[in-house]
């Protein structure tokens, strides 16, 4: 049986799906398009998959997920419909239930944030609204887990006995006659493209695109349909879209009149509106948002991070030394010993020690997201994103590449315009990718550790100042015009919820460690092999005489200019496509050095200011194979992707060049 789990964003659908399904949920994209979708089976129940479709506000198909969901309740048909409602805003949320009782499907109500309801003094007479939509609905409250048994139950009695709407004529006046004229036009139609009656002359009326070549109407029926669609348009001196919605938000009006009383704005809202007094300040706003990334920062990097992946790596490094030690006893091959502790063992255990400075960050971010605060940052930004010929909308994607740049890349489907979808997928790889974090950490130590918060946020700021000014040069050639207008809905400030947070870490916690063990295991291993074996396969007891030291050495003279022109460090660059992780676990392997020892031992092929310059070529240059072959399917072919990476990889070497070359006037050398 499966069930879909449907709702605008902002409305509590994570937080259900969470506590329906617990931990037991599968993330993947829907068939031929890259939105993510979650399944999950509900818990209690055998056989019962619950598929989290896209948070969206209709069903009119402008965005790649209203498309996505649109075809997933026409096409696969689920069982049943839970279309989660946020109470405290439930006129604008019931806009999409509308929609949905005219394509047919069971559908079942989940009325959430009752217990904000209730605090705020409102009241919802559940049975009365249940009566007046002619849909069961069950009250909840998703982040306390109240009335989620109940929801499960009831939308298993309405999937068994396929209870759809009930048959209300939601349309009056002139609306009424456009959408049960066409009805009768498209009848014939409609038999071969099974699309629900009401649904599919709702749709005609709109003028969608897609119904329409769904039903390829006559010439003359397409006549008589405009003739239709005019008149309404004229008596009632407005567009079809505005006289669809009006239908709808009236409908809404009168089924909430008695149903729903509200007491004033809800002390959440009011509470929200003096915080954005300050925090989306004109002037203060982009301060207030660094100056909070710099305290996640210090905490992350100089107090609870730190501490936790110091204790972290003094275990790997135990572990790794019993392992050799082990290894030394039962005389192992000298090979074979090589191999576990110089590749795997350091090669993993360099990666695996900043697991904890990565969670640790995440869990910082999650309660910013779920507070809602996140959601003020892209308003913030959209007046300066607007100046590169970007919207606020656009900011969305880049804040999901701090975390990984994959994702991020997809993001880029929330945006209408093709233009501006194709220039952030652009932009999005200039911000730093959570992989990069061990790079920065191990430099800072080795080289800034009184100043680490402070390299930290500046390399971050620096990511985005160059996005800024690549930004600006794609505006003047490539992408000239302006954005689509910025709309976007700032929910209340809310406490975030410990198991969402939990969850969100996990799930970072659970990608890193599934890389850490295939992608970096693969690279260490290969790295070692490279590292130890020369052009004859011989073992060799140099590493300068290698195979990776001849890779190196061959592509070493382009960064001679950056500052760190050693084969080492290219090499480190190379593996770095990968897995940005792997360029730590690659010097950890090349230098030979325990996890903990890294630090001391990056003095010996670099000054602090070559490592500054290292860092800035890292923070800029191609991100990973993964990432481009993102951007590769989202361009829509190789030799865009190609050209956007050499691209990329030229502002690095320019920025890395001006860093170095600069840094070398102001300290004589």
């Amino acid at each position: 049986m499966i069930i879909a789990l449907l709702g605008n964003p902002n409305s509590g659908k994570t937080t259900l799906f969470n506590q329906l399904t617990g931990s037991n949920q599968h993330v993947g994209n829907f068939p031929g398009v890259t939105v993510e979708k979650k399944e999950g089976m509900i818990k209690g129940q055998k056989n019962m998959t619950l598929v989290d479709l896209p948070g969206i506000y209709s069903l009119s198909p402008y965005t790649a997920e209203e498309v996505v969901t649109r075809d997933f309740l026409l096409k696969d048909k689920p069982e049943a419909v839970i279309n989660i409602v946020d109470a405290t805003n439930i006129e604008r949320n019931l806009y999409l239930t509308l929609q949905l009782m005219e394509v047919g499907v069971p559908v079942v109500v989940a009325l959430n944030m009752m217990d904000e309801v209730r605090a705020n003094g409102d009241s919802i007479d559940v049975q009365m609204l249940s009566g007046n939509l002619g849909l069961p609905i069950v009250p909840i409250s998703a982040a306390k887990n109240e009335g989620c048994a109940e929801l499960v139950l009831k939308t298993l009695e309405v999937a068994r006995e396929k209870d759809r709407p009930r048959g209300l004529d939601l349309c009056q006046g002139e609306v009424h006659r456009a959408v049960h004229a066409i009805a009768h036009i498209i009848e014939k139609e409609l038999k071969a493209t099974g699309l629900p009656s009401r649904y599919a002359a709702t749709k005609v009326v709109e003028g969608d695109p897609i119904t329409l070549s769904k039903l390829n109407l006559s010439k003359s029926e397409m006549e008589i349909v405009e003739t239709i669609v005019s008149d309404m348009e004229r008596n009632l001196d407005t567009d079809r879209e505005a006289a669809l919605a009006d239908m709808r938000y009236d409908f809404i009006a009168n089924a909430c009149k008695d149903a729903v009383k509200k007491n004033g704005n809800s002390r959440e809202l009011q509470r929200s509106i003096r915080i954005d007094e300050v925090l989306t300040h004109k002037v203060f706003g982009i301060p207030i948002f660094l100056c909070v990334m710099l305290l996640v920062f210090f905490l992350t990097f100089n107090v609870i991070g730190k501490f936790l992946s110091d204790g972290f790596s003094m275990g790997i490094d135990w572990v790794t030394s019993m392992i050799d030690v082990g290894l030394s006893n039962l005389g192992i091959n000298e090979a074979v010993h090589s191999l576990i502790v110089e590749g795997v063992c350091v090669g993993v255990g360099s990666v695996l020690s900043f697991l904890p400075t990565i969670v640790t960050l995440f869990f910082f971010l999650s309660i910013l997201e779920d507070s809602g605060y996140m959601a003020r940052v892209a308003f913030v930004m959209d007046k300066l994103l607007r100046k590169i010929g970007l919207s606020g909308r656009s900011f969305v994607p880049m804040l999901i590449g701090f975390g990984c740049s994959v994702p991020a890349i997809m993001a880029t489907r929330t945006l209408a315009s093709q233009r501006d979808r194709r220039m952030t997928i652009l932009l999005t790889p200039f911000m730093s990718c959570s992989a990069k974090l061990p790079i920065y950490a191990t430099f800072s130590a080795a080289f800034f550790p009184d100043h680490a918060p402070l390299v930290l946020i500046g390399l971050y700021v620096g990511g985005m100042v160059m996005g800024v000014l690549y930004g600006l040069l794609l505006k003047s050639t490539l992408f000239r015009g302006n954005p689509v207008p910025f709309v976007m809905e700032l929910p209340a400030y809310r406490l975030p919820s410990a198991k969402s947070v939990v969850i969100h870490m996990w799930e970072k916690a659970k990608d890193f460690l599934v890389k850490a063990f295939t992608i970096i295991f693969v690279a260490s291993i290969v790295i070692w092999a490279l590292q130890s074996f020369d052009a004859r396969l011989m073992m060799v007891s140099d590493g300068g005489d290698s195979l990776l030291a001849a890779i190196g050495r061959f592509i070493a003279p382009i960064f001679v200019p950056l500052g760190f022109g050693n084969w080492i460090s290219s090499t480190a660059l190379i593996t770095g496509l990968s897995a940005k992780e792997a360029v730590v676990s690659t010097l950890a392997v090349l230098t030979n050095a325990e996890v903990s020892m890294l630090p001391q031992v990056l003095g010996a092929y670099f000054t602090p200011l070559t490592a500054l310059s290292f860092l800035t070529f890292t923070l800029l240059y191609m991100p990973c194979f993964a990432a481009v072959a993102a951007i590769k399917r989202e361009l829509g072919g190789m030799k865009y992707a190609a050209a956007a990476m050499i691209a990329q990889c030229g502002v690095a070497w320019i920025a890395a060049f001006a860093v170095y070359q600069i840094g070398r006037l102001i300290v004589g050398g």
